[in-house]
């Protein structure tokens, strides 16, 4: 578990701008590549501001993927809300930028512990609510949650997303529009072509 942050507030301006950095480094170049020092020349800030804010680099990474899944969790709960909940989580899991950053976190999380830790936690949130709104919307779409489990159907959906979102970073698309169209062949039979605009 990373230390107690040491100063500055949550709403610091200071703050936001370091975690923007941090947020554009892991994206444009890696987590290998987030240093006190880097962090600190993306933001135009002095390097000991890194240290005051979040008291070690741990802390930072962690205060960064904090901020992604809370705003994560907040789409997703928009999303579970909507008048087409299937298509707004497919659409939701197939966002590149969270992909992208989600995989450097899960690489991270192989050689730092707490950051380990973090995904599990947010990933049981993510779990959790996924499932409790997606079982009532298959029930109300008279789905056999015997042959089409829940769980199993939200794992599918997200997995699928993921795995092909990794392999189109590589540039493999192999099968790629067959799975998408099959995918959303599914969804349509239950919600109907997707609608555009707010729900």
């Amino acid at each position: 578990m990373g230390s107690a942050r040491r100063a500055g507030t949550e709403d610091s301006k200071t703050r936001s701008v370091l975690l923007d950095a941090t947020e554009k480094l892991m994206l444009e170049e890696g987590y290998a590549a987030v240093s006190s020092r880097r962090v600190a020349s993306v933001a135009g800030l002095n390097a000991a501001l890194v240290y005051y804010y979040f008291g070690s680099m741990d802390d930072l990474f962690i205060a960064v993927f904090r901020r992604g899944a809370q705003r994560s969790l907040e789409r997703q709960a928009e999303a579970l809300r909507s008048a087409q909940p299937l298509w707004a989580l497919w659409e939701l899991t197939h966002s590149l930028t969270n992909t992208a950053l989600t995989m450097e976190f899960v690489a991270l999380a192989n050689h730092r512990k707490a950051i380990q830790s973090e995904i599990v936690s947010y990933s049981q949130k993510f779990r959790t609510m996924q499932l409790e709104v997606i079982s009532g919307v298959l029930n109300g779409y008279g789905i056999d949650a015997q042959r089409w489990p829940p769980v199993t159907v939200m794992l599918l959906m997200s997995g699928i997303s993921r795995f092909l979102l990794m392999e189109e970073a590589f540039g493999i698309e192999v099968g790629h529009a067959e799975t998408i169209a099959l995918v959303e062949r599914h969804i349509r039979q239950l919600e109907g072509d997707r609608r555009s605009g707010p729900s």
